[in-house]
């Protein structure tokens, strides 16, 4: 397994698929777990451990409001960490993404976007990472990048029809 998805909650499963989507059309093997930093600290522990022993290369945890998941990852691994906010809350997940930008110094969380594209951009992210290793799966992001440029061209040409 390369990857292990961490949402602090069940309701940020709607987001996380952008992400396990991304992973399945990639082919990349992952993992998922609800687990949460204030809720369930011990378990949360024991599942980075878990997945390093299963030889996972980086973690991405999908959290709101204060979203600490990502800093307690990150301060029990020395994997990469990428932490998508959540939004949802009264402050519109202002508060998720202040919280993964700021961590300390020496505990990094690379941070996302918020929602979907967050997760997305997640994914794309780890993949890249992989792809560091794994030529054909390089590729593969090369080709994707190429059918996104190519979905452009035919959402312009399709524009142009019109008039």
């Amino acid at each position: 397994m390369d990857v292990a998805i961490f949402m602090g909650s069940d309701s940020d499963f709607d987001i996380a698929k952008a992400a396990i989507s991304l992973f399945k059309e990639f082919g990349v093997p992952f993992g998922v777990e609800v687990t949460s930093a204030h809720r369930t600290p011990e378990r949360t522990v024991q599942l980075v451990r878990h997945y390093e022993e299963q030889g996972v290369k980086l973690f991405l945890t999908l959290a709101g409001k204060a979203a600490h998941l990502g800093g307690v990852v990150a301060a029990h691994t020395v994997r990469p960490v990428i932490g998508i906010p959540v939004g949802g809350t009264a402050l519109a997940g202002m508060d998720a993404l202040f919280s993964t930008v700021q961590m300390p110094k020496g505990i990094p969380v690379a941070c996302m976007g918020l929602g979907k594209s967050g997760a997305a951009n997640a994914a794309l992210l780890s993949i890249a990472i992989l792809a560091l290793n794994d030529d054909a799966l390089g590729q593969k992001l090369k080709d994707y990048r190429r059918s996104m440029a190519a979905e452009v061209e035919r959402a312009s040409q399709g524009i142009k029809e019109i008039l």
